[in-house]
This record gives structure tokens, sequence and C-alpha cells, in this order.
């Protein structure tokens, strides 16, 4: 009698369990599609400082322009946003890239440097919006001749197409394109989120901010799982990086929101994408 009390108390704890992690899956799902709409009808305009990972004015777009149409197999549907010039001449208008982005397979994003070159294997499985961005961004030229213009332990940001020339403007890290888009693969599994040798978006800090600013990782980095990662850098682009950036930076972003310009400037002189 006391085996089959205690296997029916085990049941009903078992069943009390499954009850339990139904609603807790039911309560998760509803808060993500709550998210998802409460983002979607956002139609703010969001002005980040300066020196943050990206600096930019963004424009949500209108919610017609959130109607989907059928896309053909292994191609995914991308929303480019218009994101207003602040006035400072930092927004570079190089059109918007297509409307759809292949889903499938790799590209190969080649970066040259002044230190070496650095090639990138960029996931279209994975984050192909941003793939096709950057395809797009590099067949403008709209990297060349360009500089990093911000380190931080164990990370190198680049992409902001005017920061150029000798020395060092307040206004760098506020360029990007004249397009904005949505997140796509962020690690939120992955421990660490960031390890050496993954390149990511830079962004403010919300959905829909991301523009052609990212950043290398050069050594594991423990920032939050929000940004973007769209590729990896080979064994030999990394190995360009720890020399590009051993003399460090100058301080210039501390104490927030941290690090600062390289003490020797890292010049991009052009991006490539090609199919791997």
């Amino acid at each position: 009698m006391s085996s089959i009390k205690e296997r029916q108390q085990r049941a009903a704890a078992r069943a009390k369990l499954e009850r339990e992690m139904a609603a807790r899956k039911e309560a998760a799902a509803r808060k993500r599609k709550n998210l998802w709409i409460a983002a979607s009808a956002s139609a703010a305009v969001l002005v980040v400082a300066a020196g943050v990972l990206i600096a930019v004015t963004v424009l949500r777009g209108d919610d017609d322009e959130s109607t989907t149409s059928p896309v053909a197999a292994g191609t995914t549907t991308c929303t480019w946003n218009a994101a207003p010039d602040q006035g400072q001449g930092t927004t570079v208008d190089v059109g918007m890239p297509p409307a759809s982005a292949s889903n499938v397979g790799k590209s190969v994003m080649t970066v040259t440097t002044n230190f070496g070159v650095v090639d990138v294997t960029l996931d279209k499985t994975k984050s192909p919006c941003a793939a096709e961005s950057f395809t797009h961004l590099a067949g403008k030229k709209f990297f060349d001749g360009t500089k990093c213009h911000r380190m931080f332990p164990g990370m190198l940001q680049c992409g902001d197409p005017s920061a150029k020339g000798d020395g060092y403007r307040e206004s760098d890290g506020t360029g990007g394109p004249a397009y904005r888009y949505s997140n796509e693969y962020l690690p939120t599994s992955d421990i660490p989120p960031y390890p050496a040798g993954v390149v990511a978006l830079a962004n403010s800090g919300a959905d829909g901010t991301n523009g052609s600013q990212f950043f290398f990782i050069y050594e594991d980095t423990e920032l939050s799982p929000d940004y973007t990662i769209i590729g990896k850098v080979s064994d030999a682009g990394l190995a360009v990086l720890k020399k590009a950036t051993e003399k460090g930076h100058d301080g210039a972003f501390d104490p927030s929101p941290g690090g600062g310009h390289p003490k020797e400037d890292i010049n991009i002189q052009t991006v490539t994408v090609a199919a791997a």
C-alpha cells in the first residue's frame, strides 16, 4: 500500500510540474508576442549621444512598411528604414540594398587595412540582411578610406563613413548610411556571447538601429548579447587585429562609455565582399 501511495504522489507531483512548465511556456510566448507588437508599432525618433557603440538618429518606418510579400525559397525579406541626416555630414546616402537577401551559404568580406588583410566569413544563414547590407555598402566603396575610431578592451569599432583623415572628431561614431535595420542573430545562449574572432554590428542599444558600424572582437568579451553577429574573422585576420591594437587607446571615452581612440591609426583601405 505504501508503494502504491508513493507512486501516486510521484505521479501527482509530475503532473503538477508539467502543468507549471506549460503555463510558463504559454506566458513566455505571450510576452514575446507583446514585445514584438510593441516594437512593430513604435514610430519614435531615437537620439543617442556620441561615444556609445553607435550614435545615430533613427526614424522607425511607417506601419505600412511592415507589410510583407511572398519571397522565393532561399531568400529573406529585409526591411530598410530611412534614417534622417543629423546635419553633421555623417550620414552618407548610397541608396538601399535589395528588399530580399539570400539566406543560404556564406560570403567573404575582405577588409584591407594598413596593418594587413582581415578576412571575415559572413554567415547568410543567420544574418542574411546584414550580409546583404555589407555587400551593398562594400560595392559602393562605402568603407574605403575610413578609420576605426574606437577601441575598448578586446574590441575594435569601425564602419563610420565620416571617420576619415588626420585626428579624430567629436562626430566620430555618429555616421552611417541613410537606412537602418533590425537585429538578426543574437548570441543569447552562447558563453561567452562574443568570443575572439567574432564580428558584430554596433547599435545604440535598441533594435532597429543597425547601420554600417561594426566591431571586431579580438579577445573574449563579456558584452550583453544585444549585438547582431554577422560573421567570424580568420585566424590570420585575428593576428592582424591583435597587431593593430597592441598600442592601446587614448582613453578619450573613459570612464563612460569606456575606451578611446586607437593610439595608432587603423585605416581601412578597401572592403570587398565575394562568394565564399
